[in-house]
């Protein structure tokens, strides 16, 4: 599939209608998600084939991208069951077979690992403080190829520092910096619009599978 068919069907997905705040839900865009899922598959063959498990996926944009690029079986998990109600329905939309599990991700009980590639959009950490690291730790436990995540950008060092340092990653690469446009969802939102700098980070765990 090519990338502007893919950012085609992630732009027609249905997204949050009440958002909540505590739990940080932003929609992932069609054109960062689209970006993220495609180099996964064609620069690193991440994707298709693949189990994948979209840790925190809201309304199921980036385990939908993965399924559009044939990922052998995809997981989708959230704590906010809402989120997967809507999840859900865009799968089916798009005709995916795909797996919604409500949970929080660290409830999960998931010994070793059990999926070959993790994709995600974090909390950035702003209401709940080390979230993100929290979802990284987590992720880095349970994939055996690879973590695809996003961050803040005023964040890398402290990033790179946990992953290599804290959670044993193999490597941990920002592979490029992206826009995220954050629309005005919540009331103490003062701007119509905010973009915020993101690193799309590929981390490998210590036992990566060549």
């Amino acid at each position: 599939m090519k990338l502007k068919e893919l950012e085609g069907h992630l732009g027609s997905l249905d997204q949050f209608p009440n958002p909540k705040i505590e739990l940080e839900q932003y929609p992932t865009g069609p054109h960062i998600a689209s970006r993220m899922l495609f180099l996964a598959e064609n620069s690193y063959d991440d994707v298709s084939n693949k189990v994948v498990a979209d840790f925190g996926c809201g309304c199921g944009t980036l385990g939908i991208a993965a399924a559009l690029l044939s990922a052998e079986h995809v997981l989708s998990i959230d704590i906010d069951p809402e989120s997967l109600e809507i999840a859900s329905l865009n799968a089916e939309e798009l005709e995916l077979d795909m797996d919604f599990i409500q949970s929080n991700i660290m409830d999960l009980r998931w010994r070793g690992p059990i999926v070959d590639t993790v994709i995600m959009n974090p909390p950035f950490g702003t209401r709940k403080k080390g979230a993100d690291l929290e979802f990284l730790s987590a992720a880095m436990k349970v994939a055996s190829q690879a973590v695809y995540s996003l961050h803040k950008t005023s964040t890398r060092d402290h990033v790179k520092r946990a992953a290599l340092r804290d959670f044993n990653a193999r490597s941990a690469e920002v592979l490029c910096e992206l826009r995220y446009d954050v629309p005005k969802l919540y009331k103490f939102h003062k701007k119509k619009e905010v973009d915020i700098a993101v690193d799309l980070w590929r981390f490998e765990p210590a036992n990566h599978q060549s």
